[in-house]
This record gives C-alpha cells, structure tokens and sequence, in this order.
C-alpha cells in the first residue's frame, strides 16, 4: 500500500525531486502522508519544501532535495550543473523551511495540542557522501545520499529519533490535522455580489462616455431624452442637475430642481445628490408631492386620483403664481416622466423664472407607464433617442427586449447567470420566498436581492409600511436585507438579483408594462414566478421562449 500523497499528482522542478518522491510514495506506509512542493510565505522570506514526508509515531520531517554533483568542501556546500558550479546552502534551507512550516502549523486556531517531533534532511539521489561524513549543522543521519536510497524508511525514521528532543510523537490525527492545516483556510467561492460590481462599474464608464450627449443640449432648453430600461437616463439626468446646478463653463449657476414620482426613485436621487459638494447640488431634490409641501400644499391620498390629477395641481398652480422670484427655478429636470399627469406640468412651468425658455428636461420610457394617467409637457420638446442597454446583463436584456417599445443594443455585457422560470402553483409568493433562499444560499449578499411582486404586495413589505411608514419603508431599500417591493414603485431602481414574482389573478391593465419594469429590474440575475399561461398570456410568446416556458 503506496503512501497517501498531497497534492495527488505533482509536478516537479528537476528529475532529482520526481525520482525520490517516487521512491518515498512506493516505499513508505500507507498511513503516512507525502506533502511536495509547498511553498509557504512569511514574513522573513519565502520558502518552498521540495517534501514534506509526515509518519505516524516518527515525525513531520523536511526534506531538501538536490540533483546532480553535491559535494561539501567543509566550509561551504556546492552543485554542478550545465551552468557551473554553485554555492548552496541545503541544510540552511531545510531548517528555516522547517521552522516555518512548523510556526505555519502551530499558528494555526486548528492546531490545539502540544508540539510534535519536527525534522529536516538533505537528500542526494544522485551525489555519495562517506560514512563518516559530518559538519556541525549536518551529521551524517541528516543526509540520505544515492546509497541510502534502498534504506530510506528506516533513515527517515532514525532521523526523527535523533531530532526528537523529548517533543511528543505525532499520531495519525496529528497528521490528518498538518494536511488540513497546510490545505489553508478561510477559503472563498465564487462571488456573485463581486462580479455584480465588476459589471456595475462597467456599466458606470459607458454611461459616462454617454453623457456626452449632454454636450449636444447645451443650447437646448426643452428636451424629451428618450429610452429604454437599463439606458442611463436615471445617470444622466443626476448628472445634467449637476452640471446645470454649478453652472457650465462660461455660463451662470441655475436653481435646478430634480423630480420624479416614486418615492423610492426620490430617495435614491436624494442619496446621490447629498454626496456631491453644496455648490453643486439642485436647489431641490425629490418627488412631486414633496414639490407641493415645499410650496405648502397639503399631502394626500395616493389613492385619490381625482386629488392628484385635478385638486393638487390646481393648489399647486396657485402656489407657483404667487412664488417669489428667488424660489422659482431656472430649469426643472424630470425622471421617469412617462409617471406624470398631464396637469401637473402646468405649476412647473408656472414656477420657472421664465416660462417661456426656462429650461425642461424629461426623461421617460413610454414602456414603463404603468399608471392609469397620461400626460405630455404643454410646450414642444426636442426628442433624443437612448437606444444602448448599459444595465442589464445579455441574458436579461434578451429576456425582456421583446416587451420594450424600440429595439436597443445590449451593451451591458455576458452575464454569469441564465434567466429562469420557476412555475409559481397554488402560492406564487411562497415558491418565490423559496427562490430568495436559493439566492443566498449561492452567496448574494441580502441586501443585492429583491423580491417584487406584480399583484398583491408581499406580506414582508405590508408590514413593514404599516410599522415603519412610507418614508421609512423606501429608506429600507438601501439596507443590507432583502427588500420586498413592488413593480409600481420600483422604476428608476434596481438590483444585481430580482425574484419576480407575477402574483396576479389574471391579465390586467398595464400588465405586459409592469412584467417589462418587473424583469428590466434585475441587473445580473433574474428569477421569475408565476403561472406559465398567464406570463405567456401578457408577455407573448417569445418572451414565454426566452424564459424557458
């Protein structure tokens, strides 16, 4: 029985080291272990251990291997090869070597018992050496030369005799621990949350290199920048506000205000702006009603359509005319638009210093209205098109591409992950509670996940909004957990890895809309839930396809 060896197939510097290691793992008990080329780094150098040969009740010994001619001419070790002759120093290198991987071992939290025998050698397999050869650092039962080779076990084992020193024998266990030891620990596994931000700061640099196209704005005041999910215009519209906010070259600073609808969305916008310098943030950041209390109108019901479609923007109308000119703006700038009714364009425009050619920066996606209002700016607008996914992964983009409006170039890279289905049953939500475990267990941080419902909202994100309120429900979002949300407010967001779970009873209004915002959520892995008829029902049957239905 061969003895055990670590690694199991080893590769070898020079012939001298290959043949004794074939010698020892032929020759040497089958409960011992044959450590080879390990290469261990502290801080006073690094040192590689040609073996490392661990025998129960003998000893953990290291072993220096040197081929060809070896010779000691009493001061100083030497070898030949093709080159000439070298100075060496083989005993020096296997006691430092042996030192070290001792310390290594005994370092360990694992290695909870009292000192073994540790042991170094030469060996020659080529050069001889008399008899009664010897240095003060080298006697001869240190060094095995070609004619010890026969003999090796029991040299080994004298070896270890003669280092024992009234240190303790290992025991198989000793051994089993050292290879675990030596194997390392604390290891990692291929990390999901990395490469999410590795692709992330891809997707940060091209849309950088996109917002050039704010160069071609600057001598235009009214603008509709149009474009799918995953395009940037959530990044562009932040940086415009900036830009606008300091001033650009030459030009004179503006009072900006930055809105959009969704709370979530504003408080993202908010997050943001609030780590740039004072002189560069908008003179306003955050949602529409917040717009109105600003100006001291009162808040309602976001289930009162006729309160924000008719009463508030008539209040909000009033409030603007009566405005002083130093809390009116110079320019507003409108994310995710296509969320905005008709009248409520009126009080902004109202509230720019100049009506007329104040400045109006929509950004919308037609294909995300998931709102049961419509409602262009009053003024014409100049439309640029973005027409290149930065966000999403391939697989993701090519998963909901059917669903959006205009065709769009994928740019945001091959992703890790397939797109997958997962059939949802009797309870959608449970099976899709299942897939977030499945997501953890693979490594995603908690707070990289989110689950969104289309339907009904999930039980986790109804408690939380009855505790904690609105405001502190979106704040949640940048927690590291989980978050529970739901398509109608997450627009403008994202997350490296979405379970969307399509919980409704059947096709509803805006459906094929919300099950695009749902997918286009995800950036480097998506899981969808639901029943396989109804998600072909509102999303056809290529996206059907694509998710494997």
């Amino acid at each position: 029985m061969v003895a055990r060896t670590y690694p199991g197939d080893p590769k070898f510097a020079s012939t001298a080291e290959l043949d004794v290691w074939t010698r020892l793992r032929d020759v040497l008990p089958g409960d011992a272990i044959l450590v080879s080329n390990l290469r261990l780094i502290d801080q006073d150098k690094d040192h590689e251990a040609d073996l490392v040969v661990l025998l129960p009740d003998v000893g953990a010994i290291v072993l220096e291997v040197k081929g060809g001619s070896v010779w000691c001419d009493g001061g100083q070790w030497w070898s030949s090869g093709r080159s000439g002759d070298h100075k060496i120093s083989p005993v020096e290198q296997a006691m430092t070597t042996r030192y070290a991987v001792r310390a290594f071992v005994e370092d360990d939290p694992r290695w909870d018992r009292e000192r073994i025998v540790w042991a170094h050698g030469v060996v020659t397999p080529y050069s001889e050496f008399p008899a009664d050869f010897a240095t003060t650092d080298c006697p001869r039962w240190l060094l095995q030369d070609k004619n010890d080779l026969d003999d090796l076990v029991t040299r080994l084992e004298e070896l270890g005799r003669n280092s024992q020193h009234g240190k303790r024998l290992p025991t198989h266990d000793d051994i089993e621990l050292i290879v675990e030891i030596l194997h390392g620990r604390s290891f990692t596994r291929r990390d999901p949350n990395a490469e999410a931000l590795d692709r992330q700061a891809t997707s940060d640099r091209l849309t950088a290199e996109q917002a050039t196209l704010l160069k071609v704005t600057r001598l235009l005041r009214r603008v509709e920048i149009r474009g799918g999910a995953g395009s940037g215009k959530t990044v562009l519209a932040l940086a415009q506000a900036r830009e606008l906010t300091r001033g650009r070259a030459g030009e004179v600073p503006q009072r900006v205000a930055l809105l959009c609808y969704s709370i979530g969305l504003g408080e993202f916008l908010k997050r943001e702006t609030d780590t740039w310098p004072k002189n560069q943030r908008p003179a306003f950041v955050g949602t529409w009603e917040e717009l109105g209390a600003l100006w001291g109108a009162p808040k309602g019901d976001r289930q009162d359509s006729s309160f924000w479609e008719e009463e508030l923007p008539d209040l909000m109308a009033g409030l603007a005319d009566r405005l002083q000119d130093l809390a009116k703006f110079d320019a507003f700038i409108v994310d995710e638009a296509q969320d905005f009714a008709e009248t409520w364009w009126i009080p902004l425009l109202k509230a720019l210093r100049d009506p007329e050619e104040g400045g109006l920066y929509v950004y919308s996606d037609e294909n995300q209205r998931i709102f049961a209002r419509f409602g262009q700016p009053p003024v014409p607008l100049v439309p640029l098109v973005l027409d290149h996914n930065l966000r999403n992964t391939k697989q993701i983009h090519t998963a909901f591409d059917p669903l959006a409006p205009s065709r769009m170039t994928s740019r945001g890279g091959e992703g890790t992950f397939d797109v997958s289905f997962l059939p949802g049953g009797d309870d959608p939500i449970d099976v899709a509670d299942s897939a977030v475990e499945v997501l953890l267990e693979a490594g995603w941080h908690p707070g990289n996940i989110a689950l969104l419902t289309t339907g009904s909202r999930h039980p986790e994100q109804v408690a939380q909004t009855e505790a904690d309120g609105q405001a502190a429900y979106w704040r949640s979002y940048w927690e590291d957990d989980v978050f529970y949300g739901h398509v109608l407010g997450s627009k403008g967001l994202e997350r490296p890895a979405v379970v969307l779970c399509v919980n409704d009873s059947a096709v509803k209004d805006r459906a094929r809309e919300k099950l695009y915002v749902g997918m286009s959520r995800a950036t480097d892995q998506l899981i969808v839930v639901g029943d396989p008829d109804l998600v072909r029902e509102i999303g056809g049957g290529t996206v059907a396809a694509r998710l494997g239905i």
